[in-house]
């Protein structure tokens, strides 16, 4: 449904509004970003009078179209839209930008600000969810539609500017997304030759229409980006195109500023009262900072429009209920991100399996076997890899390829790890899907702003990396991680698994899955392990990220390890024994679920008092807060060396004889 352009004195009005509230709110901070908001006003006026398919009254109405701020330094663009049409975000938050604990943050994050569908500002990232959004969209649609009955059916658009087509990972994204033909993508590309440093001719010459034609979107190029219906006419097009679509819209940064727009002085700081002052002269906008007129406000409010589209959509959802009520059904559950009602007893049986098949096999192939087991039940399942999934294993056998003209479950994202990390975040905000994406653990660096994005938003995205340490072999110190597993857990919000068998591996998949605040990180071996012997309680405590996997009456040391060095640790303590030392075994395949238990179980399976030493083929900078000053570390604070696995760990000193030595070492202490 496309609404008529209001007449052009009332767009202009509504337009300076965006400006004003925009340099007001900044200027109240004394921080914040106005040249962007002020220069793309006249885009947010067509898309969002016109096209934009939203309900202010219910932000997360199901088919409403995504609108995503990449460039989200401009966040007081996305603010001030919310406020006109109507949201629940008060003047009072607007006066309130940047400040503690305010709706209005300074870059537009999810779940904090009611309106905005991801949390944007790390360039290229906004895009990038957006392609994520728009391939849901497109593959729910492709699940569920029926004929005649297209409950999925909406737009994904997003604003971007220069500093986002200069990040790689928009190069990522925006190949992969012309190459699956996501005609349900519009970007509106903010073309006003400015970044922080200045005027961008001398940094940035790219022929950006030449690129995204070769990419395979549908390109409109030099859109007056201050002519309403110049991109309004143009947006009308996109929407009909089989194509993405890149509209180029020449634009003025800071665009009614007398002195300061065109110049990198209005990016990213107040313009001050005098220039304030000479903004409304030039606008004849003759209103106090943050007076918006009645008659404006009026132009702008979507309430009405927003609960007629939804409206008419909950009827023809009631139409698709009646007629397909299993669909229907599911697909609330799926939008709801709740599991099916028999997914934990599918989970528990699948690990009961795991313990009487008692295999020796890689971590990486338990994963895949766990995907196995768990595909059917969850349709939801959405995996890929980036063009390593034969080593990866994030393949099952029923699944179905995605490409341009089929829907499947599973996505090749190329040599694409940081765009197929971010475009998992977009899906996952969108709805719909349980993403999963692999690469090799060492290629985690390639991922990690993306990961920390999904950790900052507390979304469900799942990061399986394989290949996790020295254990990888000839390849050599290039892609044999050491530092990595470290870092990730040095991220808020974000559970590690470092599973050291087929069980924990079952265990670590069925965790990730039922969360629902945060992502997870499921981190697995290329070398074979072998099965650990484990009663009832010990499996339950998995779940719980580290427990007693063996023991002993009256303990002289602890050995705590994960992953690969779990079998390291239990050969030592039968040695140990032998002299007459007896260890506990503690495995801890996440040390950030371990670290959320309560202190009762904590100190069960670390008593204090009891030395303790760990065992782990990475950096050992980390393990200190578990073993103290006084405990000792058996890992790698060097990169590694091209050999197989079996010499590389004798030579880094992952022996039995040397983490003997090293219990020795602490006890004589």
């Amino acid at each position: 449904m496309t609404k008529t352009l209001p007449s052009l004195p009332v767009t202009t009005e509504m337009a300076n509004a965006i400006r004003v509230l925009a340099m007001d709110a900044v200027q109240k901070a004394n921080s914040g970003h106005p040249g962007m908001p002020m220069g793309m006003a006249e885009i947010a006026v067509a898309l969002w009078t016109q096209y934009y398919s939203h309900n202010p009254a219910n932000p997360r109405w199901m088919n409403r179209d995504r609108f995503v701020v990449s460039n989200g330094h401009g966040s007081m663009l996305h603010y001030a839209l919310l406020h006109l049409s109507g949201y629940d975000l008060p003047m009072s938050e607007i006066k309130n930008f940047r400040q503690l604990h305010s709706k209005t943050p300074g870059h537009p994050e999810v779940n904090v600000t009611p309106g905005i569908e991801t949390t944007t500002g790390p360039l290229g990232q906004g895009i990038t969810n957006a392609v994520g959004m728009a391939l849901a969209e497109k593959l729910l649609a492709a699940e569920f539609n029926q004929s005649e009955l297209s409950v999925i059916d909406h737009f994904t658009y997003v604003l971007l500017g220069d500093g986002c087509l200069m990040e790689g990972i928009s190069h990522e994204a925006c190949s992969l997304a012309g190459t699956l033909g996501l005609n349900k993508l519009v970007a509106l590309y903010d073309d006003n030759g400015i970044s922080i440093d200045g005027h961008v001719d001398g940094w940035f010459t790219d022929d950006t229409p030449k690129r995204f034609e070769s990419y395979g979107w549908n390109v409109i190029p030099a859109v007056n980006g201050h002519d309403v219906t110049a991109v309004s006419n143009a947006i009308a097009a996109a929407k009909k195109s089989n194509k993405p679509t890149l509209i180029c819209c020449k634009t003025i940064i800071g665009h009614g500023s007398p002195n300061m727009a065109g110049t990198h002085n209005v990016h990213g700081a107040a313009l001050g009262e005098l220039e304030i002052a000479a903004v409304r002269t030039g606008l004849d906008w003759p209103h106090t900072p943050f007076e918006i007129p009645a008659d404006v406000y009026s132009a702008w409010d979507a309430k009405a429009d927003g609960a007629q589209r939804e409206n008419e959509w909950n009827q023809l959802f009631e139409q698709y209920k009646a007629a397909f009520p299993h669909l229907a059904a599911e697909l609330v559950r799926r939008m709801n991100n709740e599991l099916p009602g028999g997914f934990n007893a599918i989970a528990d049986n699948y690990i009961k399996q795991c313990v009487d098949k008692r295999e020796t096999v890689a971590t990486r192939k338990a994963s895949q076997n766990a995907i196995q087991a768990f595909a059917s039940t969850l349709p939801e399942f959405l995996g890929g890899s980036a063009d390593l999934t034969g080593s990866n294993l994030t393949n099952w056998k029923e699944c179905v390829a995605v490409r341009q003209n089929q829907a499947g479950n599973h996505i090749n994202y190329g040599v694409r790890e940081f765009g197929m990390s971010a475009i998992m975040n977009g899906i996952a905000l969108h709805g719909g899907f349980l993403p999963f994406g692999a690469t090799f653990l060492t290629f985690s660096d390639y991922s990690r702003n993306a990961i920390r994005m999904a950790a900052l938003m507390q979304i469900r995205t799942l990061f399986v990396f394989t290949h996790d340490s020295i254990g990888l072999g000839e390849d050599g110190p290039t892609h044999q991680s050491v530092e990595h597993i470290s870092s990730l857990r040095l991220i808020p919000n974000l559970d590690n698994w470092r599973p050291c068998d087929s069980v924990e591996s079952a265990v670590a998949w069925k965790q990730a899955i039922q969360r629902k605040n945060g992502p997870s990180t499921l981190i697995f071996s290329r070398q074979n392990l072998p099965f650990q012997q484990r009663t009832d309680e010990q499996i339950a405590n998995i779940a719980r990220g580290a427990y007693v996997l063996q023991d002993v009456e009256s303990p002289r040391v602890i050995l705590l390890a994960t992953g690969s060095e779990i079998e390291l640790a239990v050969k030592a303590a039968a040695e140990l024994a032998t002299r007459n030392i007896f260890a506990r075994v503690v495995s801890m395949p996440s040390t950030d679920v371990f670290d959320r238990q309560d202190l009762h179980y904590k100190t069960s399976v670390l008593p204090k008092g009891v030395p303790r030493l760990a065992i782990e083929a990475g950096v050992t900078d980390f393990w200190y807060k578990y073993v103290g000053l006084e405990g000792a570390i058996v890992g790698i604070d060097t990169f590694g060396e091209s050999a197989p696995a079996g010499v590389l760990f004798k030579h880094f000193g992952f022996t039995v004889e040397n983490v003997i030595a090293k219990v020795n070492s602490i006890l004589v202490n």
